[in-house]
């Protein structure tokens, strides 16, 4: 008897694993999306490009980006940290990558305030952005250049 409970009880409890990790995967999509919306409403995208020119010297953006002294800043917001292939991050970076750190709206405001302050031990040499409109009209321009999948 006991034999057949725990095998009802194992099969109960991988269908809520896999229900789980479905409902999982459509909340990490649906917070995409939510990120994405809410950078574009925070900021004047037109008005982040401008201020993107001071990120040129080491991140492209868009078609054809490449990687620089930073990596392309294509898709990164709700990403998580550090994962574009190819690109040899710091120190800091890959413990907020290990961590499933996320590109939210915070976390960039956050790294473009003070870069080292967000991240220990960064490459990055970018002195910050003090500006809050600054800030949030780029992050609202990088959010120009995420495409979030949607269920049709």
């Amino acid at each position: 008897m006991k034999l057949v409970t725990y095998a009802l009880t194992g099969a109960f409890m991988l269908a809520s694993t896999a229900a789980f990790a479905e409902s999982h995967e459509a909340a990490e999509e649906n917070t995409q999306q939510m990120t994405v919306e809410a950078a574009l409403a925070g900021g004047d995208a037109a008005a982040g490009e401008k201020v993107f020119k001071k990120c040129k010297a080491c991140h492209m953006i868009g078609e054809g980006a490449k990687t620089r002294t930073g990596p392309p800043l294509n898709n990164i917001v709700g990403t998580e940290l550090g994962v574009f292939e190819g690109f040899t991050y710091s120190k800091g970076m890959v413990v907020l990558s290990d961590e499933g750190t996320v590109w939210t709206i915070e976390n960039l405001n956050a790294l473009l305030l003070k870069p080292r302050d967000f991240i220990e031990k960064t490459k990055m040499s970018f002195a910050g952005l003090k500006d809050e409109e600054d800030r949030a009209n780029l992050i609202a321009y990088l959010a120009t250049f995420t495409t979030v999948e949607a269920d049709n």
